[in-house]
């Protein structure tokens, strides 16, 4: 008993019998998941507006804790500066580009003692999601205040239908990275891939949050997000590497700070009854972190990469629903 509660502790990898082992799981089952997760990202491509998004939903939210529409904001100091970071942040909460991050909040879940213990064990893991997060924030906030200029995210250039923009290849590159990372992640999770993090994971528990984190502040090297690019040109138009870094800093803090709201909720009210239904079955638990990984990097995938180049119109076509086009 000890020893088993021993290598739970240091993140030993599973094994066989062990409710986290992927192949408790049967091959049925697996597949199935895998094929229902790869088609829940497809679909949510297909539907998803990013007008509405962008505009509806994170121009009203910004505009209605701003007090003004956000296009207009003055950024004529650090203060102002770092009050639209995080309110853009906060606005893009739900954006394509953020969105993916919600696939991080099932692996997280905590299910120690009381209300108070599973909110406490819960900010262990999302403060090393935040540390990954801040830390590629801050440096790609500094390289922007020094040369962000130069770089395609300060064009303000149309896409010409036929042709990819520099801000497009950065988008397709950095989520298309993304989206294969989560995906890679999600199938070793299925025990369809090795682990890649399995060696490190062994050593050190939170590597996987960690690593997480580094993909949610990779989002802001890729982010197409109107407000972002206005906060953007603001910081590379500073010339100041220190304010850049915190803006951008700013900037992630605002994107998931509804995510961890969320997250410490679902852990305070919900983290004994999901644990207890994660361990009523073997590999249960293994399917739910694969699936939510397996949805988030097919969506960042095929919307970033796929869909993108169909309405560059280098694809010859892709599947819209009507009010997304």
């Amino acid at each position: 008993m000890v020893r088993t509660e021993k290598a739970a502790v240091i993140g030993a990898g599973p094994r066989a019998g062990d409710p986290l082992d992927p192949l408790s799981a049967s091959r049925r089952r697996r597949g199935l998941v895998l094929a229902f997760s790869v088609l829940a990202g497809f679909l949510l491509t297909v539907v998803w507006s990013a007008e509405f998004v962008d505009q509806t939903v994170g121009g009203n939210v910004a505009e209605a804790v701003l007090g003004r529409s956000p296009e207009a904001a003055p950024l004529t100091s650090v203060l102002t500066g770092a009050v639209f970071a995080f309110v853009s942040g906060l606005a893009g909460t739900f954006t394509a580009c953020n969105i993916a991050a919600f696939g991080a909040v099932t692996p997280m879940m905590d299910a120690a003692g009381t209300r108070w213990e599973r909110t406490r064990r819960s900010l262990v893991p999302l403060g090393w999601m935040s540390l990954g997060m801040v830390t590629v924030s801050a440096l790609y906030g500094a390289v922007v205040g020094l040369v962000g200029t130069s770089m395609p995210q300060f064009s303000q250039a149309e896409n010409v239908p036929g042709t990819l923009s520099g801000r497009s290849v950065q988008s397709m590159v950095v989520f298309g990275l993304i989206g294969l990372a989560m995906l890679w992640m999600g199938l070793a999770a299925l025990g369809y891939l090795p682990d890649p993090l399995a060696r490190v994971s062994a050593r050190f528990v939170h590597a996987r949050t960690l690593f997480l984190g580094v993909l949610v502040g990779g989002f802001l090297v890729g982010r197409p997000y109107p407000l972002f690019r206005q906060l953007f040109r603001d910081a590379a138009e500073s010339g100041n590497p220190f304010y850049g870094a915190m803006a951008f800093v700013l900037q992630s803090v605002g994107n998931i700070a509804v995510l961890a709201v969320l997250f410490l909720l679902l852990s305070s009210a919900a983290g004994r009854r999901h644990h207890a239904w994660l361990a009523r079955k073997p590999g249960r638990a293994a399917l739910v972190t694969g699936a939510a990984l397996v949805v988030a990097g097919a969506f960042t995938f095929l919307y970033w990469d796929v869909r993108l180049l169909a309405r560059r119109e280098i694809l010859p076509w892709y599947p819209v629903a009507p009010w997304a086009q």
